[in-house]
């Protein structure tokens, strides 16, 4: 198990545990894909969340945000999620497909995306008006062309995401578009 599957699982168990009276209870978590689908594994989120869509959960909306993630805060907000788990493609100068858990205040810089608004300014957001926990998570990138499709270095990481949050948040999710 790699770090940000080790994080996810320990931020959720976290979070379950919000009131040490009462049980662990599933934690509302939106999954947020964002990205340019005609640029490449820019992406990547947005395969991420397309692929979560077809299922359905009570405790999981799943937002494929495209290239325009600020103007999809309306379902997040009356979902009223626990967490908000970011996937985006990002500049994280590994080799291309690589995933890493990234702290959102510390990614100013840090994107290869074409959205309008950075990862940090839409968490900050999120943070501030729902009082929800915001991750993100960040897959490298080989190629942002315009054209150009998902690159055989990313796919896997698209599909090892997937997997990961199937296993973590339950088989099936709640869906908006």
């Amino acid at each position: 198990m790699t770090s940000w599957q080790v994080t996810l699982k320990e931020t959720l168990a976290n979070l379950s545990k919000a009131d040490p009276q009462l049980p662990p209870a599933p934690v509302r978590t939106a999954v947020v894909g964002m990205g340019h689908e005609l640029r490449g594994d820019d992406a990547a989120g947005i395969m991420v969340a397309r692929a979560l869509q077809p299922m359905a959960h009570s405790h999981l909306l799943v937002v494929d945000a495209g290239s325009a993630p600020e103007n999809c805060t309306g379902p997040i907000r009356r979902f009223a999620p626990g967490m908000v788990l970011l996937v985006d493609a990002a500049q994280l100068d590994e080799a291309p497909g690589a995933v890493r858990w990234l702290a959102w205040q510390e990614t100013t810089g840090l994107s290869a995306s074409t959205h309008t608004m950075p990862p940090y300014v839409l968490a900050r957001y999120l943070t501030a008006e729902l009082n929800t926990h915001v991750a993100l998570i960040g897959i490298q990138p080989a190629v942002t062309s315009l054209g150009a499709g998902l690159s055989p270095a990313v796919r896997p990481a698209v599909a090892e995401v997937v997997q990961v949050i199937k296993n973590t948040l339950g088989q099936t999710v709640h869906t908006k578009t």
